[in-house]
């Protein structure tokens, strides 16, 4: 009864109460927080309708918080954690990168490989909420410019989210937001976007079977650990339209299991600096990543693509500022560190280790010493893999013979945050199949299908090596080796003191054109790092301590005219995707017919070999059926490498302060020797590849051999219609001097058909040869329209061939064909000699006179 008496008597004064002015409690510092209101009431379910606004602080973070401080403080209250966002974080760009933890298997990903990064700021919204605005920087301007502001109504950053303010710090200088959901959630700025759902057939996100593993705030960053499930079917996501299945991506087994995928996540959200790194300018002669965005300026009279490097940040500290000055080698600031994965394989560390040690001796071209260093992973249980602090090899179980170099940097300035090296466990095969079938022929420690430790780690190594520099900012070089003159890579003293290429970050994988005679030793078979990488390193973070772009560009563009002036080895040749053939992955040297040559002549020597170095007990051929199409594949590239001669154009970047023209033709000799090379090494058949011996124990007869496919993969590219078209194209701009489409296809006609002159019986090798020549000459005279590629992978524009002389030249060929075809046919005494050309004069007049 007195219970009951004192319940009305207190609703009544409460009644009272909420009649008279209450305090603002919706803003820091509002409120009287002894006062019991209708919100507090609703809250403990004594009536009144709940609050939705910001709650007294003790309310929200209890006394049961578990509350750590970083970044942000995070509060975490029973199952719900809470975000302590300060005054002054709050528009600051934060990076959020996300990783895969751990993985469902066969998908093709491992855990430590990222998935997703967003620049995001957090700001104040209108409705006592927190917005998370995913930063998409596009263009830029001063705040002091006029201009800016058309910049800011231009480029307005969507809204990602929106946190409801739970409550107001204790000093009213931060924001309480509960960031449960978010998190558990299934927000694409922290998860997996949606071709990432596609490609392992993911849907609806299972939230009874997705929770906050861990959130762990340090100063400069916040590390979320997430574990999400997806509902999966067997067969993969997407929709079915019409009864046509969708654009879903592959079903991983876990779906087929249990009809959901289970992922564990990593974010981390990494503080931006206030003020970013200096810029500098990238420059096509020095092969680094970019970002870029447009400046805009009041001064301007056109806008300002602004592209700049991506590079650590590289500064002395102060203390020795005046050392580096004076040219003396000082520590940075601050080391760049790379730890190795726990899960590597030990004998494997140290490989590893030394890969990214190597690089020690570039740095100090640019005035550093020790400024990188490789470390095994501590025993430190605060410590995380996935922790952006952190760079780190992680190595990965997994099949696929690769390993990859990517970083993490801030897209204001380029600066690299952090690396996080994708190391396959299966790249020691790529590296053991290389080094078989390129140095076998003359080093024994490659004749067998299992390389000792320390070949292997030598390998290891120098992939490292290759990967680290990509995470230093180094784009691949694929034109360094042509800087070494072919003889060169036979002398063993040169070669062993400079390297067989300048630059680690080629494809140029082991010296393939040292001969047994030459007594070389692994130092002039291996790559290593060489003057370009120094060179490259020297321009990209010496520390000039300009904070103007322009006056740094304007050293920067002196010293590389003064470089490449001195050392033609510096020269950047591009990543292979231009018709320059100074510029291919995997080849060698300077002239690629030469080197090719010496490639053959050892093929031969490891091909006959092969049956005894790949033998192992109870080995089913196996190994030998990969070697032998490693051998394949090598000679291949061989002839892929002097193929590209045929309509190269050389692309040297220049600036106005260098003399002669940034594209020249390749010289005509070199285009008629490619062809030549072609001719006898591979149109006439290669028997030395067609070895019984192996053929008969590896694989049954086919309608096509190993060896056709690539004759007649060379024979169509050749007669390729962008191919020519780009000759009679660099016919008409450099003239005389050139080699012409149409003395291209003579040459190579006069070796296919040589039997209509010599009266020789026509293999079948050779009658394969021959009806693909007809067909591509056919193809190419009554082609309409078809793309011109400026280079493997690259197609520019469209090209109708009727109204070039492309169509006119195959048409001319085959009128002349014709002719001969028929008078040698009339006196043919091979019978299928005599049926094949037969058959060709029907198709020439067929498709020369349809009617």
């Amino acid at each position: 009864m007195k219970r009951t008496l004192f319940l009305v008597a207190l609703l009544a004064g409460t009644a009272a109460m909420a009649q008279q002015p209450q305090p603002d409690t919706t803003r820091p510092g509002g409120g009287n927080r002894g006062t019991l209101t209708a919100g507090t009431l609703g809250a403990l379910g004594l009536g009144g309708a709940p609050r939705t606004g910001p709650r007294p602080y003790k309310e929200i973070i209890t006394d049961k918080a578990v509350t750590k401080k970083g970044l942000f403080t995070v509060h975490k209250v029973d199952e719900k954690y809470y975000f302590e966002i300060a005054d002054s974080v709050l528009g600051r760009e934060i990076l959020a990168v996300t990783r895969f933890s751990k993985v469902a298997g066969g998908g093709g990903a491992y855990g430590g490989e990222e998935v997703n990064e967003q620049s995001l700021k957090f700001e104040r919204g209108p409705s006592n909420n927190i917005f998370i605005r995913v930063v998409t920087l596009i263009s830029t301007a001063d705040s002091t410019n006029a201009i800016s502001k058309a910049v800011k109504n231009s480029y307005l950053d969507p809204i990602a989210a929106a946190l409801n303010i739970a409550a107001f710090g204790k000093d009213s200088a931060s924001y309480v937001v509960e960031v449960t959901d978010f998190f558990k959630g299934d927000n694409q700025i922290v998860s997996l976007d949606p071709n990432d759902k596609r490609r392992f057939g993911l849907s609806i996100l299972a939230a009874d079977r997705s929770y906050i593993q861990s959130i762990n705030p340090y100063p400069l960053n916040i590390e979320v650990r997430t574990v999400k499930t997806y509902s999966s079917s067997p067969g993969g996501g997407g929709l079915s339209i019409l009864g046509i299945p969708g654009g879903g991506g592959a079903s991983l087994p876990a779906a087929q299991a249990a009809g959901a995928v289970t992922l564990e996540l990593n974010t981390s959200m990494i503080l931006l600096p206030k003020i970013p790194m200096h810029r500098r300018l990238f420059d096509s002669r020095v092969g680094y990543f970019a970002d870029r965005f447009v400046v805009y300026s009041d001064n301007q009279q056109k806008v300002d693509n602004q592209t700049f490097a991506v590079r650590w940040k590289l500064e002395p500290k102060p203390e020795d500022m005046e050392k580096y000055k004076r040219g003396e080698l000082v520590e940075p600031a601050k080391q760049i560190v790379y730890y190795i994965d726990p899960a590597t394989p030990k004998q494997w560390v140290k490989p590893l280790i030394d890969g990214i040690n190597d690089w020690q001796k570039a740095f100090e071209k640019a005035g550093f010493k020790n400024a990188i260093v490789g470390k095994e992973w501590p025993n430190d249980p605060t410590m995380s893999l996935e922790d952006a602090r952190y760079s780190v090899i992680r190595y990965f179980a997994s099949d696929i013979e690769n390993a990859y170099g990517p970083q993490v940097h801030d897209p204001r300035s380029g600066e690299i945050l952090e690396s996080h090296i994708g190391w396959y466990h299966n790249v020691m095969k790529l590296v053991h199949d290389w080094y078989m079938v390129q140095t076998a022929a003359v080093d024994p420690k490659a004749r067998k299908m299992k390389f000792d430790d320390e070949l292997m780690g030598q390998l290891i190594r120098f992939v490292s090596s290759h990967e680290v520099g990509h995470t230093l900012g180094l784009r691949h070089n694929m034109g360094s080796s042509s800087k070494t003159p072919v003889e060169n890579l036979r002398n063993k003293a040169w070669v062993e003191a400079n390297g067989h290429t300048a630059s680690i970050m080629d494809y140029a994988r082991f010296n393939y054109v040292a001969q047994p005679e030459d007594n070389i030793s692994e130092s002039g078979l291996f790559p290593r790092i060489g003057d370009y990488d120094k060179w490259a390193i020297e321009w990209g973070y010496k520390y000039l301590g300009e904070g103007d772009v322009e006056k740094d560009q304007k050293i920067n563009n002196k010293w590389i005219v003064e470089r490449l002036a001195a050392n033609p080895r510096v020269w950047f040749g591009g990543e292979g995707r231009s018709p320059d053939p100074r510029a291919q992955t995997e080849d060698l040297g300077d002239n690629a017919m030469k080197a090719s040559e010496y490639g053959i002549k050892n093929l031969k020597r490891i091909i006959v070999a092969l049956p005894e170095w790949t033998k192992e007990e109870a080995d089913h051929y196996e190994n030998l059926s990969d070697m032998y199409a490693q051998v394949i594949g090598q000679f291949s590239r061989y002839v892929g490498h002097v193929s590209r001669n045929v309509g190269g154009v050389y692309e040297t970047f220049k600036t106005v302060e260098e003399a002669g023209d940034v594209y020249e033709t390749t010289p005509k000799a070199m285009q008629k020797e490619a062809v030549s090379f072609l001719n006898k090494q591979l149109f006439q058949t290669p028997n030395w590849l067609l070895d019984k011996n192996i053929l008969n124990k590896i694989s049954m007869p086919t309608f096509y051999e190993r060896i056709q496919t690539i004759q007649v993969s060379a024979l169509k590219s050749l007669l390729d219609g962008s191919r020519m078209a780009r000759m009679i194209a660099g016919t008409n701009r450099f003239g005389e001097k050139t080699y012409t489409a149409d003395e291209m296809v003579q040459d190579v006609r006069n070796e296919i058909w040589s039997e209509l002159a010599s009266k020789k019986a026509i293999d079948n090798y050779r009658r394969n040869l021959q009806k693909e020549f007809v067909e591509q000459l056919i193809t190419l005279a009554n082609a309409v329209q078809t793309s011109t590629q400026l280079a493997p992978g690259i197609n520019l524009l469209s090209a109708n061939f009727k109204t070039t002389d492309v169509s006119s030249i195959a048409r001319g060929h085959l009128r002349s064909l014709q002719s001969e075809i028929g008078a040698a046919a009339a006196t043919a005494s091979d019978k299928m000699s005599k049926y094949h050309l037969q058959d060709l004069s029907d198709r020439i007049k067929k498709a020369l006179d349809p009617k």
